[in-house]
């Protein structure tokens, strides 16, 4: 085949790919895709899959803490979910191709990215609640589209992770209720929580539209739904209710109703400090990804029994069979 040949064969794939997309016909991992999708997806799922198991910290740190027997069992069944959302987003980036070896290595040399919110720490139980609430809610602000993204293994997987992320959110939302209806402390507890994760919850969106590298072809290959602009909108106007019914004071000053746009105008985010914090000097970078290889490291044996486990029965039928 000569180079020509090659090329028109190659563009042929590529309009065939794009108009599987375009009818909204799934890719599944054995379908031909380009491989800038192939790369897309692993950075997005990847990114995915790491901010859960890393949300798994400041929540964990928690558990024997929460203010009662409920509570901990809740928060533990909790971050058991997140557990389970990493491991089916890992499951996912696998049948594209790359190993989960990989991908733990590029988390922990710090290559691979994971939402910035959770390089925050959880100073209150309140903090428990603002996460359940304005993080989890974020995360469903976007999540919820991606049940219908392009590819069927990342789809398939959110539905589950959708249902178990609604569950959580009402869950922090709860905990916020009782403490801005409970004591002067306890009220002032929840407007403490609320103004620290605000903002940083709106930055979990990622860049403006403009600004961010991926958001085009994600959105042309339908990898995403929606721009990040939209999803960050979204979350604000339905999040100015729920701190009204609160009882709290809104974090942002600058908030407005806009009867033309029939959305609210905000005030800007701190970029500067979003930068600071995706490229490894938040409050608590470096000791979520310390945390991480420690537990990594201790649970090496773990990993070693179960290959030596597999390789055992590989030879027992082959015994058989023999």
């Amino acid at each position: 085949m000569t180079a020509t040949d090659q090329s028109k064969h190659a563009t042929e794939l590529e309009e065939n790919f794009q108009s599987r997309v375009d009818a909204e016909q799934k890719i599944e991992p054995k379908d031909w895709m380009p491989p800038g999708y192939r790369k897309n997806l692993i950075r997005q799922i990847s990114q995915h899959a790491h901010s859960e198991v890393i949300g798994m910290q400041p929540e964990g740190n928690w558990i024997t803490r929460a203010p009662s027997l409920r509570r901990k069992a809740v928060l533990l069944a909790k971050v058991q979910d997140e557990a389970g959302h990493g491991l089916y987003l890992y499951s996912a980036t696998e049948s594209l191709g790359i190993s989960r070896a990989e991908l733990i290595a590029a988390l922990q040399d710090g290559s691979a990215k994971y939402a910035s919110i959770f390089n925050y720490p959880t100073q209150t139980w309140g903090d428990i609640g603002a996460i359940g609430w304005l993080v989890d809610g974020a995360a469903i602000c976007n999540q919820v589209s991606l049940q219908r993204t392009s590819y069927g293994p990342y789809a398939r997987g959110m539905i589950r992770i959708c249902k178990e992320e609604s569950f959580h959110q009402r869950q922090g939302y709860q905990i916020m209720i009782e403490l801005a209806k409970g004591s002067p402390a306890q009220k002032q507890m929840a407007q403490d929580s609320l103004n620290r994760f605000y903002w940083p919850s709106l930055m979990m969106f990622g860049p403006h539209d403009s600004e961010s590298a991926h958001s085009a072809k994600s959105m042309k290959w339908r990898i995403k739904r929606e721009t990040n602009d939209d999803l960050r909108q979204k979350f604000i106007d339905q999040t100015v209710p729920q701190i009204e019914y609160l009882g709290l004071e809104h974090p942002d000053k600058e908030l407005k109703w806009n009867e033309s746009r029939g959305h609210y105008d905000s005030g800007e985010i701190d970029w500067e400090e979003f930068q600071n914090v995706i490229n490894g000097n938040g409050h608590c970078n470096r000791q979520r990804i310390q945390h991480h290889v420690k537990a990594h490291e201790e649970g090496a044996w773990v990993r070693d029994a179960q290959i030596a486990y597999n390789e055992k029965q590989k030879a027992r039928q082959t015994d058989a069979a023999a």
